[in-house]
């Protein structure tokens, strides 16, 4: 009877392990596929945040520091709403960020102290905001992915090197025994018989 259930079991432990090396395989594919795209994402933030600061060292070096931190106080940042959503990625949950599309922002500023330098870089900032969104949301579904497959990976080899094995060694042992035990069995009828015989 034990023999049956281990030998259930190690099926069962196969077939899971099957599934498991099939899972970690299509995560690995999809991760190095978005980990890419990932990559473009943030060289084309990386390069739009440069653009942005050197409009922004641009108006500092025209404007008088004062001038320039009161006109950064008044320009009116405006409200953004980030929505949190979630979407199932290769059974991993991973969040999407969306932003509110902002309204056209008012200048609380005058224009007359101030560098044309200064309203480019704000502007480059508020268009950079729905990218930059869009990069932690990619980022951090890489982060779970990565956590994922690290996962199942650790399940694989656990049924691989540990439970498969096992499973394997017990049957052998217990077929083992239950073969001694035939052996032990088919002996002891054979002298039976010799000693039916003999009389």
């Amino acid at each position: 009877m034990m023999l049956n259930v281990i030998k259930r079991r190690l099926a069962a432990a196969k077939r899971g392990h099957k599934l498991l090396k099939d899972k970690q395989d299509a995560l690995i594919k999809e991760f190095l596929q978005k980990a890419k795209d990932v990559k473009e994402l943030r060289e084309k933030v990386e390069a739009a945040i440069f653009a942005c600061y050197r409009s922004f060292l641009m108006a500092r070096a025209q404007m008088v520091p004062a001038v320039l931190e009161q006109s950064l106080l008044m320009a009116g940042g405006g409200e953004t709403g980030v929505h949190v959503k979630t979407r199932n990625l290769m059974s991993v949950v991973v969040p999407e960020y969306t932003i509110d599309k902002a309204e056209e922002q008012v200048k609380g500023y005058g224009f007359a102290m101030t560098s044309g330098s200064l309203d480019l870089a704000l502007e480059q900032f508020q268009e950079l905001l729905p990218d930059l969104i869009r990069l932690a949301s990619e980022e951090k579904a890489l982060r779970l992915m990565a956590i994922e497959i690290e996962r199942t990976r650790r399940r694989v080899n656990a049924l691989e090197y540990v439970m498969i094995p096992a499973f394997e060694e017990t049957i052998r042992d217990i077929t083992m025994r239950l073969d001694e035990m035939e052996r032990s069995n088919l002996s002891r009828l054979m002298r039976i018989k010799e000693i039916v015989r003999s009389h």
